[in-house]
């Protein structure tokens, strides 16, 4: 039996859709959740002692959401408005890894802040 140069190509075809169609891009952290020592049973996260220090030295900083940002910007500096845009904080800075500004923040940064959001923000 003789193979046609047609059915080698399809063949081929096929074979790279295949190959192809395997390939997909997930979020890192979706994939690999963070490690345990980020847990947030490791980390007993309350907001007096570890999400308000840390609003305070990344968010709330000169000209980005301090009290002297300008009317209309986000201040983050009080308990209420910091719960108010917690949703957002928690796209940009756990997601997205868009905030702040000056670069993400470290693992455990991001696992304070998602676990205190994860767990209803408490007041604490």
């Amino acid at each position: 039996m003789r193979v046609t140069s047609g059915f080698k190509i399809l063949s081929l075809v096929v074979v790279l859709v295949i190959t192809v169609s395997g390939c997909y891009y997930d979020k890192e952290q979706l994939l690999y959740p963070p490690a345990a020592a980020n847990s947030c049973d490791s980390l007993k996260v309350t907001f007096s002692g570890s999400v308000a220090p840390l609003i305070q030295s990344k968010c709330a900083t000169a000209g980005c959401h301090d009290a002297n940002t300008g009317a209309g910007a986000t201040v983050l500096t009080t308990y209420s408005q910091i719960v108010a845009k917690s949703a957002r904080i928690y796209q940009r800075a756990v997601v997205d890894k868009t905030m702040p500004l000056s670069g993400p923040l470290s693992a455990t940064e991001i696992a304070i802040l998602n676990c205190w959001i994860t767990s209803g923000t408490p007041n604490n």
